[in-house]
């Protein structure tokens, strides 16, 4: 049994760079850590507010002293961790980005939390103790050096919390479908209610995932409970990021909101009547939309993250 310890949430992105010889770039945790000598992908945590496409190229720049470029995005995982030395347990929804070498020299960090960069084979890799993440992202079976916790603790997947500026701040991960029948002619989607930010838009059905649930799982629950609907997950097709500096909901006071949504394509192969269970909640409205119709509804009448959705789908 792990002691009670605090529960955290976070939001972080990691780079698998390969060189010409198929070796993939590490970093190993150091004696300041809390796994010292366990090996680990470059990347680090999502600040409040930042792309993390930028996140990937910064932190591994300061982690590796190599400068890269991001080329496409691979998976989305979420962990939960124990961290006893610290007195927390924290879910980490973590981006998986591939990336290419633009140049630098691998360096050596004395006195930070990693302190070694270097390049392995696959074989090389799997015989290293791992974080689980790195582990599950490059395919390999190898030992996890990660202690999770028996059961996920009760937290918010909204959490609002005073910044330094003094308004407080959200920054929140969500999963959100691009569901469509099989025939690919009609696109379920949902309108936001009155009194929330986006109010009277078409948005994509989903949400929030909660502690320690995986971001495909959370989405097939959201759709069953947001519209009745059950899907099947076909693929990931991206991630948005959205900052809103005092967006004002049904709280009543401004709040410095960071929305990192994936969007998934998901498809639904026998359409029901749509219900809106969450009575009273977010969703005022949902319904089956001939792509036809969606072609013709302006920028003004779908949320952001949903016309960006659609437009790396190419529904519309």
């Amino acid at each position: 049994m792990t002691p009670a310890l605090e529960p955290l949430r976070r939001i972080a992105a990691y780079a698998v760079a390969t060189d010409d010889d198929g070796r993939v770039l590490l970093v190993r945790a150091s004696s300041r850590s809390g796994t010292p000598g366990v090996w680990s992908l470059p990347g680090g945590a999502v600040d409040h507010g930042e792309d993390p496409n930028h996140t990937v190229v910064r932190e591994t720049a300061a982690e590796t002293g190599l400068s890269v470029a991001v080329t496409g995005l691979r998976d989305v995982l979420a962990d939960m961790r124990s961290m006893p030395h610290r007195g927390v347990t924290i879910h980490t929804d973590r981006l998986i980005y591939s990336v290419s070498i633009r140049g630098g020299t691998l360096v050596d960090r004395v006195g930070h939390p990693t302190d070694l960069a270097r390049w392995h084979t696959p074989a090389e890799a799997a015989k290293l103790k791992l974080r689980q993440f790195t582990a599950a992202a490059l395919g390999l079976g190898a030992a996890s050096a990660d202690l999770r916790p028996e059961e996920a603790p009760d937290f918010p997947s909204f959490y609002a919390y005073p910044g330094p500026d003094g308004l407080h701040r959200a920054q929140r991960f969500a999963a959100y479908a691009i569901a469509t029948d099989a025939d690919a002619t009609s696109l379920l989607l949902t309108r936001i209610a009155p009194g929330y930010p986006g109010e009277g838009r078409w948005h994509l059905p989903g949400g929030g995932t909660d502690y320690g649930e995986q971001p495909g799982t959370a989405l097939i629950r959201e759709l069953v409970e947001e519209t009745g609907q059950l899907g099947r997950l076909i693929e990931l097709m991206g991630v948005a990021s959205h900052r809103d500096a005092a967006s004002l909901g049904p709280e009543g006071y401004p709040i410095d909101w960071h929305g990192v949504r994936a969007f998934y394509r998901v498809i639904v192969d026998a359409p029901t009547e749509v219900t809106v269970k969450d009575v009273g909640g977010s969703t005022s409205e949902a319904r089956w939309m001939p792509l036809t119709e969606v072609a013709a509804l302006g920028d003004d009448q779908l949320t952001e993250v949903t016309a960006e959705a659609l437009g790396k789908a190419r529904l519309t």
